[in-house]
């Protein structure tokens, strides 16, 4: 099972392993571990893209980890997963509603007035 997020980098359709930041206050780029969830502002790079990233002239990069390399699942997202599926699974409880009582409370000609019990 894959992210399914992949390399930002333009014609590379590879897995994204590391997430690229830029503090331009600071003028750094930061690559660390792949983001939990994808950020607008934010680049998502494959390994080889990551490992060959240089910045602008002037610029600083902070590596937070040396090697960026796929991970696959957990095995707490193996966990949440069945729990999902057994959730799923799971015949649900019908709920039944008790029908309404239409009580004729006047007549004029053919139009009656009703006054619903409950509702």
């Amino acid at each position: 099972m894959r992210s399914g997020r992949q390399c930002s980098r333009s014609a590379c359709g590879r897995p994204a392993v590391a997430t690229l930041t830029y503090v331009y206050s600071d003028s750094t780029a930061v690559l660390g571990p792949l983001a939990n969830l994808a950020e607008p502002h934010s680049y998502d790079l494959c390994s080889e893209h990551a490992g060959r990233l240089t910045a602008p002239r002037g610029w600083e990069v902070v590596r937070l980890t040396p090697e960026f390399v796929p991970t696959g699942p957990s095995s707490d997202d193996l966990v949440a997963l069945a729990d999902a599926v057994r959730e799923a699974g799971r015949p649900r409880a019908e709920v039944v509603l008790p029908e309404p009582v239409a009580t004729e409370v006047a007549r004029r000609g053919h139009l009656r007035v009703l006054r619903g019990d409950g509702v």
